[in-house]
């Protein structure tokens, strides 16, 4: 086996520990979302999406790099196996952002009933003030997630979220139930969030207990922590400049937006845009330890293939996934809301266009610079996003509300994914398997249109339009990618060879790799 296969095998099990977690948490929550949406109504819902806005903006100055650094030195030093360094990493992180995120939550405290005035809703301080200590937990949860993924634990990872999922979900829909409306609501959310970090804090001391105690080691926070914020500062910039902008732009909705019903339905089509994320976040996740371990110089070839691997793959996943949302979201919300959230099929449709850039490499390119160490760079790039996001955002949002908002976010980003491409063109010799991209682009794009076509001619029900819809596109969209040679033999074997490290999945896909290769030979005997 190659070390390029070799290494995509190693991060496709990290993946499939996450995907395990993610589908069953992500499940748990959207239960959770809808009985939340159904109960609330669309105007509640929305008051409860804004009340968490304020908090969520705060919450993106907590992490200063601090976090990335975790993962990229806990995979660096596991693979050296220094242990004192690892513990040395575990502590420093963790303790600077319990101190950070609990101030972060006394200043939202404080400054509820100014940000509940800013956003011409002066009733929602209180819920403002309750929703501030999520700062706190968001802090606990990254923290732990940071040491997880840089040791490779993602079964501890998958836990975490699951018991948070489960968490936030049984506790915010009893208060709901018990009649205590967008306050319960948010009481439950923030709870049980505190409980969620604080079970990653004791899972993170489990694994920091099992290390072995090195002889006369001392865990250095003051220089651990110099050697993070120098690799992690400027990173964090980028960071704090990215999620900032994400949350500007819903704290400018709120103020340009005053119809509730609105916001509730466009935070309903965000809950559903989560379907695609089951796929992203374990590509995603994965990726920043694998470029992490790779040295540019000695690993040149099998950089140059995980990257091109790492965009293949992934468009291959997420692409037809995507599609597959938009060409079904009217009857994907319609089976779950009936006619209650009537904008959100519009909504959801646009959202999940972003996703389709996967095929262009932006699920890879970040991740690569960062994980070579080119930080400052990342940080350019998202200085960039930043100064063509705030004015554009003013302008559409303030003309056209939640279109604007949507169309910000699938423009602004665009420049700086280019431009990073050449970067990593000229640095390491890489580039986006360009032909490739454009054949999962055209078979998902034949998929979709031909999938929305029937199903607006069918007379049915939702649920039968959707279940109709799934199916036509998955035909569709594996004969198409055949005849375009969207996948190849050389692909099947890659996959055969990654997938064996998932587990009880790896049967039925193996099954289903056999049938798309029955399928391929069938169709060149035709030819």
């Amino acid at each position: 086996m190659s070390k390029t296969v070799e290494t995509a095998r190693i991060s496709a099990k990290g993946g499939f520990h996450i995907l395990w977690g993610l589908v069953t948490s992500t499940v748990i929550s959207a239960a959770g979302t809808i009985i939340i949406a159904w109960l609330l109504g669309p105007a509640n819902y929305g008051l409860y999406s804004i009340a968490l806005t304020a908090p969520n903006l705060i919450s993106t100055f907590r992490d200063w790099g601090i976090n990335t650094a975790m993962i990229k030195y806990s995979a660096k030093y596991n693979s050296e196996n220094n242990v004192a360094k690892i513990r040395s990493i575990f502590v420093s992180g963790v303790i600077f952002e319990i101190v950070l995120g609990l101030l972060l939550s006394v200043l939202s405290f404080a400054l509820a009933h100014f940000l509940a005035q800013s956003f011409n809703r002066p009733t929602i301080a209180p819920l403002i003030q309750i929703a501030s200590f999520s700062i706190l937990a968001g802090a606990l949860v990254n923290a732990a997630t940071a040491a997880f993924t840089g040791m490779e634990k993602m079964h501890l990872y998958s836990v975490n979220l699951i018991i948070q999922s489960i968490a936030k979900t049984g506790l915010t829909v009893a208060l709901v139930v018990l009649g205590l409306g967008t306050s319960g609501a948010i009481t439950g959310f923030t709870t049980a969030s505190i409980f969620a970090g604080l079970t990653g804090l004791l899972l993170v001391w489990t694994m920091y207990k099992s290390f072995s105690k090195p002889i006369n080691s001392k865990l250095e926070f003051t220089t651990t922590i110099k050697t993070m914020f120098n690799y992690g500062l400027p990173l964090s910039i980028g960071i704090i400049l990215t999620g900032f902008l994400t949350q500007f732009y819903s704290y400018i909705l709120a103020i340009y937006v005053l119809n509730n019903v609105t916001i509730g339905n466009y935070n309903v089509a965000l809950s559903f845009v989560v379907l695609i994320t089951f796929f992203v976040t374990p590509v995603t996740t994965m990726m920043f330890p694998a470029f992490s371990k790779l040295d540019p110089q000695k690993d040149k070839e099998v950089l140059k293939n995980i990257f091109q691997f790492s965009v293949k793959y992934a468009a291959l996943i997420v692409v037809p996934v995507t599609s597959m949302v938009i060409a079904l979201a009217k009857p994907g919300i319609g089976t779950i809301f009936q006619d209650k959230y009537v904008q959100a099929p519009l909504f959801l449709a646009l959202l999940s266009v972003s996703y389709l850039f996967s095929a262009f490499g932006n699920l890879s390119a970040t991740y690569l610079m960062n994980g070579q160490g080119y930080t400052k760079y990342v940080l350019k790039l998202n200085i960039l996003t930043a100064a063509i996001g705030f004015p554009l955002s003013f302008v559409l949002i303030s003309q056209f509300g939640v279109i604007g908002l949507i169309v910000v976010t699938l423009t602004a980003s665009l420049p700086s994914l280019f431009i990073g491409l050449n970067f990593i063109k000229k640095h390491f010799e890489v580039s986006v398997d360009w032909g490739s991209s454009a054949k999962i682009l055209l078979s998902s794009a034949i998929a979709a249109i031909l999938t929305y076509g029937l199903i607006s001619q069918l007379p049915f029900s939702n649920p039968l339009q959707l279940v109709i819809g799934i199916v036509v596109f998955v035909i569709v969209f594996i004969v198409t990618a055949l005849v375009t040679r969207t996948i190849n033999r050389a692909d099947l074997s890659n996959l055969r060879e990654i997938t064996s490290a998932f587990g009880p999945l790896r049967k039925p896909l193996h099954f289903l790799l056999t049938i798309i290769e029955k399928l391929m030979k069938l169709l060149q005997k035709t030819k």
